[in-house]
């Protein structure tokens, strides 16, 4: 049985707050302090593929995020409880 995960990929570009792209690690962390041993990739695909695409839904999800204040995601930037990860391949630079 093919799996869609092992599917043909497909590169994509995305461009968001720093501390959105923050957040995406601290959930690659998450994911291997469950055992997961994990992408960003593959968190992000997971996330997607879980979401309902249902309009109301998508619109509820997206005012949610534009209404979130500058700081919103601060407290979860500092989870000392979660293990390190480090990703394979080239280093992401911050600008």
């Amino acid at each position: 049985m093919e799996l869609l995960w092992q599917r043909p990929r497909r590169k994509t570009l995305v461009n968001w707050p720093e501390d959105v792209d923050t957040r995406l690690d601290i959930l690659v962390r998450a994911a291997a302090a469950a055992g997961e041993q994990t992408s960003r990739s593959q968190v992000l695909a997971a996330l997607v593929t879980a979401t309902e695409v249902r309009p109301a839904v998508i619109a509820e999800l997206l005012h949610a995020y534009r209404q979130m204040p500058a700081d919103a995601l601060e407290t979860d930037n500092a989870r000392d409880d979660l293990p390190s990860v480090r990703s394979p391949g080239r280093t992401r630079t911050r600008r």
